[in-house]
């Protein structure tokens, strides 16, 4: 049995913004696997199996800085090891876009990441880590930057990090945190060339995205009362 925690802040203000993009990686899990999220205690729970393994995810709402409580309480109450424990979510210090896979580590100034470490006691637990970049100009905080919610470019790098996320969440259950750390973490050249596939790919659902947007208005202020004659 596996844990798959997405952290992230509840709220509508919240879903767009960098700092739940974990949130945002295990919905669409959900999504893509037909689950239905239902509240338990502290944590959204959405279950199912991929393959033979029974697969339980997670959206803590206690906010960011106090996932660990619950993840703490869902390991006891599942009976989990650690090691059964997979945590998604933002990491400044990659890239935009760029997606890493390990198998323990410090929190590396993660105040969410830091909580699970503290109420688990132990950081030897797999994560998955998105990166959202740091901000370009130095006198951001770091608390405004991560929950603000990203434009243009940054949007769609973004979005294409979360994709791969997505695809590789199936493989770590399937395959193994040693394999699949090879196939998400190597070969830097064959990612770049993958990375700017999807991005193409989400430019263009953007840009037909925006395209339907403005057809839409168009249609809606020619039916508008004030554009008909009285």
């Amino acid at each position: 049995m596996k844990l798959v925690i997405g952290l992230g802040n509840p709220g509508r203000e919240y879903e767009q913004t960098r700092h739940n993009v974990g949130f945002r990686v295990v919905d669409r899990l959900a999504e893509q696997q037909g689950w239905k999220w239902e509240r338990r205690g502290r944590a959204l729970l959405a279950s199912g199996n991929i393959g033979s393994e029974k697969v339980v995810l997670v959206k803590p709402v206690t906010y960011m800085n106090n996932s660990g409580e619950v993840v703490g309480e869902l390991v006891r109450w599942y009976k989990a090891q650690p090691e059964d424990v997979l945590v998604v979510y933002d990491e400044l210090d990659l890239p935009v876009g760029r997606v890493r896979l390990r198998s323990d580590g410090r929190a590396g100034g993660h105040n969410g990441l830091d909580s699970v470490i503290r109420y688990l006691h132990t950081n030897r637990f797999p994560r998955l880590r998105i990166g959202i970049g740091r901000p370009s100009n130095n006198r951001m905080e770091t608390i405004d930057y991560v929950l603000g919610v990203p434009a243009g470019d940054e949007r769609i790098e973004l979005a294409t990090g979360e994709d791969r996320a997505l695809e590789a969440i199936p493989l770590i259950i399937r395959q193994g945190i040693a394999t699949t750390m090879n196939l998400i973490n190597a070969d830097p050249e064959a990612q770049k060339k993958a990375e700017e596939r999807r991005r193409l790919q989400l430019e263009r659902r953007e840009q037909e995205r925006l395209r339907k947007e403005a057809e839409k208005r168009e249609l809606e202020s020619k039916t508008s009362p004030s554009s008909t004659d009285s």
